[in-house]
């Protein structure tokens, strides 16, 4: 009977683990943004104001080219910097698992011998111990290793927010990169063109002024446009290499093969169009953004360590206890008649901290009216993000679309110009000027139809990754990281 007392004992206390909680009741922030983008008026039959949660799109769906999915798998799997994020959610794992074992008494064997003499008898002896012991164990009456526990989990759940986060940023980046190398090839195609047309018309120029045709003004103006062309087509490709090692680093390898030959075919107007955004988009799908749903978690971080902070006031009881065996001789160490136990207790109440308890308690309410600020900001951020690219979808539609019209009608002018030339009408300023033009103006056009699909890019990016959430949004559902 003796011998399972002590496991007894601590059963009996395990049942008073269920003290009372000093956690204040948590309440979500209201959203300090409107309720609707003022770009998206409200529908009356919203298509996201369903009752049933349906899954936000995959990147999947959203980017449709096949050879971007691939890019962005090979970023999935190569990232380092997803790879770190993945590794501090782990980390953040063995913390919670580390603070919830204080929950539970630790058990321990122990084993001890020495030599010396006898306090009785002062004769030359040993003394052999052997057995288990439970240390210092806190009960947890007023839930101060609860709270601890709970804001550990709360940081662990943060962690994997933030692993999304940057998971999504990584999905947005390599889309944005491959686009953008798309746009430096097609910019690099157009220098070189453009180049080649002028060194074409500066041999003919030339030919014109050893013919006493032309003058040595055009001869000039004409050599100064073929330089102009060839520092540009210099300056692509540059662009284009640095663009193209920025690509290398997110994907966390080379180029693959097959990019680099979609890279010589594939056209920014040619690429698969990605998902439009609905009409009457409500502003609390922002909860469901990673980086704001990690500053929730760790508002309730904060508010759990209130909890702890409180319970310092309170006493707090300690049980330790051993049971084994002492024997004089090693041989009789496990004999009948040489097992007993010892159970102790320890209470600790606080009387005078010089404030500190007081202060830890004042740090931790303004931890928490911190992280509420941090994580308003972030809906705030959010709010501006989503709107930002909503304000450029349309007009930059409008921009891509006047200057496509405008570049086709400066090509027109330059047909003009250059058959007014050849007939002596017009003067070879006037060509130049009309060459000028219209180099600007389709480069501008590649320009604008890359920001108008970065754009895009970062409307998918701000919103969470997707916008097929219910109104009544929830965060979904967590597993408790088990011990290991």
């Amino acid at each position: 009977m003796t011998k399972h007392f002590v496991l007894s004992a601590v059963a009996a206390a395990s049942t008073l683990l269920g003290g009372c909680s000093l956690i204040p009741a948590y309440e979500r922030p209201a959203t300090p943004v409107p309720a609707h983008y003022a770009q998206t008026a409200p529908t009356a039959q919203p298509a996201q104001e369903s009752t049933a949660a349906q899954p936000a799109p995959a990147w999947q769906s959203y980017f449709t080219d096949t050879q971007l999915q691939a890019l962005i798998t090979l970023a999935l799997a190569n990232n380092r910097d997803l790879r770190v994020a993945t590794l501090n959610l782990e980390k953040a794992r063995a913390q919670f698992q580390i603070q919830r074992s204080a929950l539970l008494p630790q058990l321990s064997a122990q084993g001890n011998a020495t030599r010396g003499n006898s306090e009785t008898t002062g004769e030359l002896g040993n003394t052999f111990v052997a057995g288990l012991a439970i240390p210092s164990w806190e009960l947890d009456f007023f839930g101060r290793i609860r709270s601890l526990k709970s804001a550990a989990l709360a940081q662990y759940f943060a962690t994997d927010e933030a692993r999304q986060a940057y998971e999504l940023a990584l999905v947005a980046s390599v889309a944005q990169g491959w686009l953008t190398l798309l746009a430096d090839e097609e910019l690099l195609d157009l220098s070189s063109r453009t180049l080649a047309t002028r060194q074409e018309s500066m041999r003919l120029t030339q030919l014109r002024f050893d013919s006493g045709v032309s003058s040595e003004l055009d001869l000039r103006q004409a050599e100064s446009l073929v330089e102009a062309a060839r520092a540009t087509t210099a300056q692509q490709q540059r662009q284009r290499a640095q663009d193209e090692n920025a690509l290398v680093l997110l994907l966390g390898q080379e180029l693959p093969e097959s990019a680099r030959a979609a890279l010589a075919h594939t056209r920014l107007a040619s690429t698969p169009p990605m998902a439009d955004v609905p009409a009457g988009l409500p502003s609390d799908l922002l909860t469901h953004r990673p980086d704001i749903r990690q500053a929730e978690q760790q508002l309730l971080a904060a508010n759990a360590n209130i909890g702890a902070a409180r319970a310092a006031f309170f006493p707090s009881i300690s049980l330790t206890g051993q049971y084994g065996s002492v024997s004089r001789e090693l041989s009789d160490l496990f004999q009948s008649g040489s097992w007993g136990f010892n159970v102790g207790a320890g209470l600790n109440l606080p009387i005078f901290t010089a404030g500190r308890n007081m202060a830890n308690l004042r740090a931790a309410k303004v931890d928490k009216d911190i992280a509420i600020a941090q994580y308003e900001k972030a809906i705030q951020v959010g709010f501006k993000e989503v709107s930002d690219a909503l304000a450029g979808r349309n007009t930059l539609r409008e921009q891509a679309q006047a200057q496509t019209a405008q570049a086709n009608a400066e090509r027109r002018r330059l047909e003009l110009a250059d058959l007014r030339y050849r007939n002596g009408v017009a003067s070879y300023l006037d060509l130049l000027d009309a060459q000028r033009s219209l180099f600007a103006l389709e480069q501008a056009d590649v320009q604008t139809r890359l920001l108008q699909q970065i754009n895009q890019i970062q409307l998918y990016k701000a919103l969470g990754g997707g916008w097929n959430t219910p109104t009544t949004a929830t965060h979904p559902t967590r597993n408790t990281p088990q011990q290991g």
